[in-house]
Protein backbone atom coordinates (compact mmCIF):
# COMPACT_ATOMS: atom_id res chain seq x y z
CA UNK A 1 0.00 0.00 0.00
CA UNK A 2 1.31 3.51 -0.83
CA UNK A 3 2.06 5.58 2.21
CA UNK A 4 1.06 8.95 0.51
CA UNK A 5 -2.33 9.66 0.49
CA UNK A 6 -4.60 10.49 -2.69
CA UNK A 7 -7.77 12.77 -3.20
CA UNK A 8 -9.56 12.32 -6.20
CA UNK A 9 -12.07 15.13 -7.40
CA UNK A 10 -14.00 14.72 -10.19
CA UNK A 11 -17.09 16.64 -11.97
CA UNK A 12 -18.37 18.63 -15.20
CA UNK A 13 -16.91 21.61 -16.86
CA UNK A 14 -17.14 24.83 -14.99
CA UNK A 15 -17.61 23.15 -11.62
CA UNK A 16 -14.54 24.83 -9.74
CA UNK A 17 -12.75 21.84 -9.18
CA UNK A 18 -9.19 23.41 -10.33
CA UNK A 19 -9.42 26.66 -7.94
CA UNK A 20 -11.08 24.39 -5.35
CA UNK A 21 -8.59 21.34 -5.60
CA UNK A 22 -5.81 23.93 -5.68
CA UNK A 23 -7.11 26.06 -2.00
CA UNK A 24 -7.71 22.07 -0.81
CA UNK A 25 -3.78 20.97 -1.37
CA UNK A 26 -2.55 24.44 0.13
CA UNK A 27 -4.09 23.83 3.17
CA UNK A 28 -3.10 20.19 3.18
CA UNK A 29 0.34 20.62 2.02
CA UNK A 30 -0.51 18.30 -0.58
CA UNK A 31 0.57 18.51 -4.53
CA UNK A 32 -1.96 19.34 -6.78
CA UNK A 33 -2.13 17.76 -10.01
CA UNK A 34 -4.01 19.64 -12.60
CA UNK A 35 -5.10 16.81 -15.18
CA UNK A 36 -7.45 19.40 -17.46
CA UNK A 37 -4.36 21.59 -17.94
CA UNK A 38 -2.41 19.01 -19.18
CA UNK A 39 -4.90 18.06 -21.67
CA UNK A 40 -5.06 22.00 -22.72
CA UNK A 41 -1.36 21.65 -23.44
CA UNK A 42 -1.87 18.81 -25.43
CA UNK A 43 -4.55 20.32 -27.53
CA UNK A 44 -3.07 23.77 -27.94
CA UNK A 45 0.09 22.10 -29.02
CA UNK A 46 -2.40 19.89 -32.19
CA UNK A 47 -3.95 23.55 -32.74
CA UNK A 48 -0.68 25.37 -32.92
CA UNK A 49 0.90 22.86 -35.55
CA UNK A 50 -2.26 23.12 -37.87
CA UNK A 51 -3.41 19.72 -36.78
CA UNK A 52 -7.75 19.31 -35.92
CA UNK A 53 -7.99 18.21 -32.34
CA UNK A 54 -11.12 16.04 -33.04
CA UNK A 55 -8.98 13.29 -35.64
CA UNK A 56 -7.73 11.05 -34.45
CA UNK A 57 -5.09 10.51 -37.27
CA UNK A 58 -3.97 14.23 -37.19
CA UNK A 59 -3.72 14.08 -33.06
CA UNK A 60 -1.84 10.71 -33.01
CA UNK A 61 1.13 11.02 -35.32
CA UNK A 62 1.56 14.07 -32.73
CA UNK A 63 2.04 12.85 -29.75
CA UNK A 64 5.35 11.66 -29.96
CA UNK A 65 6.85 15.28 -30.71
CA UNK A 66 5.21 16.55 -27.47
CA UNK A 67 7.88 17.70 -25.08
CA UNK A 68 5.21 18.17 -22.26
CA UNK A 69 6.67 19.04 -18.10
CA UNK A 70 5.03 20.52 -14.98
CA UNK A 71 6.60 22.27 -12.67
CA UNK A 72 5.09 23.69 -9.32
CA UNK A 73 6.39 26.52 -7.32
CA UNK A 74 6.83 26.99 -3.81
CA UNK A 75 3.71 27.85 -3.61
CA UNK A 76 2.18 24.80 -5.42
CA UNK A 77 1.11 26.25 -8.30
CA UNK A 78 0.98 24.06 -11.25
CA UNK A 79 3.37 25.58 -15.03
CA UNK A 80 2.82 24.06 -17.59
CA UNK A 81 5.50 23.68 -20.34
CA UNK A 82 5.53 23.31 -23.68
CA UNK A 83 8.93 22.78 -25.07
CA UNK A 84 10.47 24.79 -22.62
CA UNK A 85 7.65 27.33 -22.81
CA UNK A 86 5.36 28.06 -20.22
CA UNK A 87 2.07 27.96 -21.50
CA UNK A 88 0.40 28.53 -18.27
CA UNK A 89 -1.71 31.22 -19.16
CA UNK A 90 -2.28 30.57 -22.76
CA UNK A 91 -4.05 27.36 -21.85
CA UNK A 92 -6.93 29.17 -20.77
CA UNK A 93 -8.05 30.81 -23.81
CA UNK A 94 -11.29 29.78 -24.08
CA UNK A 95 -10.93 28.44 -27.62
CA UNK A 96 -8.49 26.02 -25.68
CA UNK A 97 -11.24 24.50 -23.73
CA UNK A 98 -12.57 23.00 -27.35
CA UNK A 99 -9.32 21.54 -27.77
CA UNK A 100 -8.95 19.81 -24.67
CA UNK A 101 -12.32 18.11 -25.10
CA UNK A 102 -11.40 16.81 -28.46
CA UNK A 103 -7.94 15.35 -27.41
CA UNK A 104 -9.35 13.92 -23.91
CA UNK A 105 -12.05 12.29 -25.81
CA UNK A 106 -9.19 10.16 -27.80
CA UNK A 107 -8.37 7.06 -25.74
CA UNK A 108 -4.09 6.67 -27.40
CA UNK A 109 -3.61 10.40 -25.97
CA UNK A 110 -5.61 9.34 -22.58
CA UNK A 111 -2.98 5.95 -22.38
CA UNK A 112 -0.21 8.53 -23.17
CA UNK A 113 -0.57 10.45 -20.24
CA UNK A 114 -1.97 8.37 -18.17
CA UNK A 115 1.63 7.32 -16.65
CA UNK A 116 2.46 10.63 -15.83
CA UNK A 117 -0.39 11.16 -13.46
CA UNK A 118 -0.33 8.15 -11.60
CA UNK A 119 3.46 8.55 -11.45
CA UNK A 120 2.75 11.58 -9.63
CA UNK A 121 0.53 9.95 -6.99
CA UNK A 122 2.95 7.69 -6.33
CA UNK A 123 5.93 9.82 -5.26
CA UNK A 124 3.43 12.53 -3.54
CA UNK A 125 0.40 12.67 -1.30
CA UNK A 126 -1.68 14.33 -4.16
CA UNK A 127 -4.94 16.36 -5.23
CA UNK A 128 -6.17 15.34 -8.68
CA UNK A 129 -8.96 16.89 -10.53
CA UNK A 130 -10.18 15.86 -14.01
CA UNK A 131 -13.31 14.03 -15.19
CA UNK A 132 -12.36 10.54 -14.29
CA UNK A 133 -9.83 10.29 -11.72
CA UNK A 134 -12.22 8.59 -9.53
CA UNK A 135 -12.81 6.11 -12.08
CA UNK A 136 -10.03 5.95 -14.58
CA UNK A 137 -6.75 7.47 -13.23
CA UNK A 138 -6.71 6.84 -9.73
CA UNK A 139 -9.24 3.86 -8.87
CA UNK A 140 -7.73 3.25 -5.27
CA UNK A 141 -7.82 6.65 -4.53
CA UNK A 142 -8.04 7.52 -0.53
CA UNK A 143 -10.93 9.83 -1.13
CA UNK A 144 -12.86 10.37 -4.14
CA UNK A 145 -15.13 13.98 -4.51
CA UNK A 146 -17.60 14.25 -7.51
CA UNK A 147 -17.72 18.09 -7.31
CA UNK A 148 -21.03 19.27 -9.23
CA UNK A 149 -23.34 22.95 -9.90
CA UNK A 150 -25.77 23.91 -11.98
CA UNK A 151 -24.96 25.03 -15.92
CA UNK A 152 -26.00 28.33 -14.98
CA UNK A 153 -23.88 29.09 -12.18
CA UNK A 154 -21.12 27.58 -13.27
CA UNK A 155 -21.76 29.45 -16.88
CA UNK A 156 -21.37 32.93 -14.98
CA UNK A 157 -18.18 31.58 -13.14
CA UNK A 158 -16.93 31.29 -16.27
CA UNK A 159 -18.06 34.47 -17.56
CA UNK A 160 -16.52 36.45 -15.20
CA UNK A 161 -13.04 34.47 -14.92
CA UNK A 162 -12.87 35.18 -19.02
CA UNK A 163 -13.99 38.79 -17.92
CA UNK A 164 -11.44 38.67 -15.64
CA UNK A 165 -8.75 38.28 -17.98
CA UNK A 166 -9.76 40.83 -20.15
CA UNK A 167 -11.66 38.18 -22.97
CA UNK A 168 -14.86 39.13 -24.51
CA UNK A 169 -17.76 36.71 -24.61
CA UNK A 170 -21.64 36.04 -23.74
CA UNK A 171 -22.80 34.45 -21.24
CA UNK A 172 -25.64 32.71 -23.22
CA UNK A 173 -23.36 31.72 -25.51
CA UNK A 174 -20.85 30.31 -22.45
CA UNK A 175 -24.69 28.42 -21.01
CA UNK A 176 -24.64 26.34 -25.00
CA UNK A 177 -20.27 25.41 -24.72
CA UNK A 178 -21.04 24.36 -20.97
CA UNK A 179 -24.23 22.09 -21.86
CA UNK A 180 -22.53 20.89 -25.26
CA UNK A 181 -19.22 19.50 -23.17
CA UNK A 182 -21.03 18.02 -20.75
CA UNK A 183 -23.02 16.04 -23.17
CA UNK A 184 -19.77 15.27 -25.06
CA UNK A 185 -17.93 14.35 -21.93
CA UNK A 186 -20.43 12.12 -20.31
CA UNK A 187 -20.86 10.23 -23.69
CA UNK A 188 -17.55 9.77 -25.51
CA UNK A 189 -15.82 6.17 -25.79
CA UNK A 190 -12.82 6.90 -24.38
CA UNK A 191 -13.15 7.54 -20.16
CA UNK A 192 -16.30 9.15 -20.29
CA UNK A 193 -17.32 12.04 -17.10
CA UNK A 194 -19.19 9.69 -14.41
CA UNK A 195 -19.17 9.90 -10.59
CA UNK A 196 -17.42 7.04 -9.04
CA UNK A 197 -19.55 4.29 -6.90
CA UNK A 198 -17.63 5.47 -3.78
CA UNK A 199 -17.72 9.17 -4.65
CA UNK A 200 -19.16 11.82 -2.66
CA UNK A 201 -21.10 14.20 -4.19
CA UNK A 202 -20.94 18.37 -3.65
CA UNK A 203 -23.14 20.76 -5.03
CA UNK A 204 -21.86 23.74 -4.58
CA UNK A 205 -24.85 25.80 -6.58
CA UNK A 206 -25.65 27.76 -3.38
CA UNK A 207 -22.18 27.94 -2.20
CA UNK A 208 -19.19 30.25 -2.90
CA UNK A 209 -15.50 29.65 -2.93
CA UNK A 210 -14.64 29.86 0.96
CA UNK A 211 -17.49 27.71 1.33
CA UNK A 212 -17.32 25.00 -0.72
CA UNK A 213 -13.96 24.97 0.71
CA UNK A 214 -14.93 24.35 3.83
CA UNK A 215 -17.36 22.01 2.89
CA UNK A 216 -14.55 20.14 0.82
CA UNK A 217 -12.22 20.07 3.87
CA UNK A 218 -15.01 18.87 6.36
CA UNK A 219 -15.12 15.89 3.82
CA UNK A 220 -11.39 15.18 3.42
CA UNK A 221 -11.26 15.20 7.38
CA UNK A 222 -13.93 12.93 8.18
CA UNK A 223 -12.04 10.23 5.74
CA UNK A 224 -8.44 10.90 6.60
CA UNK A 225 -6.38 10.39 9.44
CA UNK A 226 -5.18 14.07 9.16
Amino acid sequence: MSQYYSIAIDGPAGAGKSSLAKALAARLGFLYVDTGAIYRTVGLYVARQGGDCGKLEEVLPRLPEIELSLRHGDDGQQHMLLGGEDVTEAIRENAVSRYASQVSAHQPVRDFLLDMQRELARQHNVIMDGRDIGTVVLPQADVKIFLTASVEQRALRRCRELEARGQAVDLETLKKEIAQRDYDDSHRAAAPLRQAEDAVVLDTSQLDLQQSLEALLTLVKERLPL
